[in-house]
């Protein structure tokens, strides 16, 4: 197999999931896309690349997720530079999403970055608790404690509002 049939062996494999988790991270789904194939972009301009990995995935969910954190950096610094504030309450768009899916990382981008990257890579990349701890470079105490900090905080931030609350939100 030649390393472009294998790239797309991966990519039809799992493009769709890791843009889902990039998704949830950035909430931003053209970024979450835009990461991803510049991941797949990467994993062809080095020949064989893919061959030398014990898990393309794994990789390629790395190197999109560097992707993430390099923006954010930068988009970071561009804000501080120009002091613009994007528009709150603006709902990302994305295409064939319910609107669970659009609350959760509506949700999910309140959390702090470090929690937010703990959840997505547990709960959405389905990563064990050790990996998730090498990835972002942490103990896996620290791991199981973001993840409780998350869980709690998302349960809080995606609860209904109950009749009294309702009527609260409604007089």
């Amino acid at each position: 197999m030649d390393d472009g049939e294998q790239v797309r062996e991966v990519y039809a494999a799992s493009a769709a999931r890791l843009v889902s988790q990039l998704y949830a991270l950035t909430g931003d789904f053209a970024e979450a896309q835009d990461m991803v194939h510049e991941a797949f972009a990467r994993a062809l301009s080095r020949p064989g690349r893919l061959r030398h990995v014990d898990n393309p995935e794994a990789w390629l969910r790395t190197v999109a997720m560097n992707l993430a954190r390099s923006r954010y950096r930068r988009r970071a610094v561009f804000d501080r530079l120009v002091s613009t504030r994007l528009v709150a309450g603006s709902e990302p768009a994305a295409p064939g999403l319910s609107p669970d899916h659009v609350a959760l990382v509506h949700a999910l981008q309140r959390l702090p970055r470090a929690v937010r990257e703990t959840v997505v890579l547990h709960h959405l990349a389905d990563l064990p608790v050790a990996e998730v701890a090498r990835l972002t470079d942490c103990s896996v105490d620290a791991v199981k404690t973001r993840l409780v900090r998350g869980r709690r905080a998302l349960a809080e931030l995606l609860r209904e509002p109950g009749p009294a609350e309702s009527e609260l939100h409604h007089a």
